[in-house]
């Protein structure tokens, strides 16, 4: 469970990382299915016209070595600490999530960040659409990531607030048109370091991204997209009703507007 001072922390900065919780037995037996995977099937699942970032490992993201990791405690005992006890729907799938070096040499990019929502025609949902088809994002890592550029999963703290704040001002059906719309955010970006076996914890309408990656080590996650039971229901209210999932924290969100 989360505690007081770990749940303050998530509805002020929509996201909050917590170390040590999968235990070292399931994510080596993770690491090792995936490095087999990528050794052994291909990186795209021997389908090279495959939306690249979701393609890796795509016979493993219903396998229980993946999806047991959130479907059972203690990543799910965390969830529910937000969400609320019996309020979690099981995994529908598993993001595998490497992050590759970048060749020898080679400058980061700029960090922009994005929202997941915005259908490309490549990502699961058509172009020109959007969906809000879960509530939290949840990030395992299975190596550790010791410093900056590491491939870190990177956040804009406050900006779920923000984010909600500008659909209260302009209709969220921007992001049908624009995966990144011009959503004014104060603070600078946080790359997210960490062991092997912590996990993050992010509200739906936080900015982030996978950042760059110039160590040269493959930055090893595995990422799950998990909703509240009547997420289907609220659907896209909680673009601006933004706490209407969290009984878990409502002692905490109870007066904010």
């Amino acid at each position: 469970m989360l505690t007081s001072e770990q749940k303050k922390i998530f509805v002020e900065e929509g996201f909050v990382k917590v170390s040590a919780v999968i235990p070292p037995t399931r994510v080596r037996e993770a690491l090792q299915a995936i490095n087999h995977s990528i050794g052994h099937v291909g990186k795209t699942g021997a389908d090279p016209e495959r939306y690249r970032v979701n393609a890796f490992c795509a016979e493993l993201r219903h396998a229980p070595v993946l999806t047991d990791i959130f479907d059972r405690p203690p990543l799910l005992s965390l969830v529910e600490s937000l969400l609320g006890t019996g309020n979690v729907l099981p995994v529908s799938e598993v993001q595998i999530a490497p992050r590759f070096p970048l060749p020898i040499g080679e400058e980061a990019p700029p960090l922009e960040g994005h929202l997941d929502a915005a259908g490309t025609g490549t990502n699961g949902g058509a172009l020109g659409t959007y969906r809000r088809d879960f509530t939290v994002i949840a990030v395992v890592y299975l190596v550790d990531v010791p410093g900056l550029n590491c491939g870190n999963f990177t956040a804009w703290p406050r900006s779920h607030r923000e984010t909600r704040d500008y659909f209260r001002q302009v209709p969220h059906d921007i992001l049908s048109r624009d995966m990144n719309p011009p959503i004014p955010v104060s603070g600078s970006p946080v790359m997210i370091t960490g062991h092997a076996g912590d996990v993050i914890l992010a509200h739906h309408l936080l900015r982030h991204e996978g950042g760059p990656n110039l160590s040269p080590h493959v930055r090893h996650a595995v990422i799950s997209r998990i909703s509240h039971r009547q997420a289907a229901v609220i659907d896209k209210q909680a673009y601006t009703d933004m706490w209407r999932e969290w009984e878990g924290i409502a002692a905490y969100t109870a007066a904010l507007s």
